[in-house]
């Protein structure tokens, strides 16, 4: 495949995997269980549904994808796995909207890092419309709903530098069997939440429920996250993130008839004209023939 092919078939899935993530709210809202019991059954969904499809891609061979994992592969599971629970506190602790705004800054943090890291230097239009989707997010959440916390804040702001950590790993080791690790991230996840979640089984309706909850918004999410990200440059990756805030809204609203207010309306404009412009000018610059 060739590097314009990649770079496409990278953006479709980081996209997708930003649509499946945004489902979260949905889907908490949804079912009526406990933030940790959510997680748990979360988690067990996800690995059973990510298996599978190893098993059904690789057959026999994807259990020996675990034995290959090695430190980067096992890092990036304990960053992914780790990094819902540090996320799901910091909402415990400080405002949503101050959740959101700090986990907007990952663009720039993923620049920087990626440059000195692996030398990945990021386009003008890149960070210009990672910009742009920061005052977005900032229209649509503003500064409301209470002051927070200094630690929650600090839990937020570590939740976003370990994304931008398994974005590097993608990026730095394109070898690592990404699919054995979203696996063992979903596993550890569910592992962790086990002590605090409700160890009653759940009625036959709500179990449904959790299982579409962790195969489309884990399972899905996290493959294709786990596959794009190291096709396209970090900045690209936690951008089209962002997408995940304007869309959070849109599936409460269609299912529960919430109206978004009109900053979430502009702000959410804001985000996914960025990320449109980023993605029609980066596919663009690709078909140039001096392109990088």
């Amino acid at each position: 495949m060739n590097p314009q092919s990649q770079y496409r078939l990278g953006l479709i899935m980081v996209t997708a995997s930003a649509i499946a993530w945004s489902t979260a709210g949905f889907f908490t809202r949804l079912i009526p269980l406990d933030n940790w019991t959510l997680l748990f059954w979360r988690g067990v969904y996800a690995a059973i549904g990510i298996f599978l499809f190893m098993l059904a891609r690789d057959g026999r061979q994807a259990w020996r994808q675990f034995g290959r994992l090695r430190g980067p592969g096992w890092l990036f599971a304990i960053v992914s796995g780790g990094g819902m629970m540090i996320y799901i506190t910091s909402l415990t602790l400080t405002t949503v909207a101050h959740v959101a705004i700090i986990y907007c800054i990952v663009p720039f943090l993923a620049a920087g890092v990626a440059f000195v890291m692996i030398g990945e230097k990021p386009t003008p239009i890149a960070l210009a419309a990672s910009v742009v989707a920061l005052i977005g997010v900032v229209v649509m959440v503003g500064f409301g709903g209470g002051e927070g916390s200094l630690f929650g804040d600090f839990l937020a702001l570590i939740m976003t530098c370990g994304m931008v950590v398994m974005m590097i790993i993608s990026r730095r080791h394109g070898d690592i069997p990404v699919l054995a690790a979203a696996c063992l991230s979903a596993i550890l996840s569910a592992a962790a939440s086990w002590p605090l979640a409700s160890h009653a089984i759940p009625p036959a309706d709500i179990m449904v429920e959790l299982a579409l909850f962790g195969l489309v918004n884990s399972a899905v999410g996290l493959a294709l996250f786990t596959l794009g990200a190291r096709l396209i440059p970090a900045v690209e990756t936690a951008l089209i993130g962002a997408l995940d805030v304007p869309l959070a809204p849109i599936w409460v609203w269609l299912a529960f008839a919430e109206t978004p207010g009109r900053n979430t309306i502009i702000g959410g404009v804001l985000v996914f004209g960025a990320v449109l412009a980023n993605i029609s000018f980066g596919t663009r610059s690709r078909t140039l023939p001096n392109a990088a």
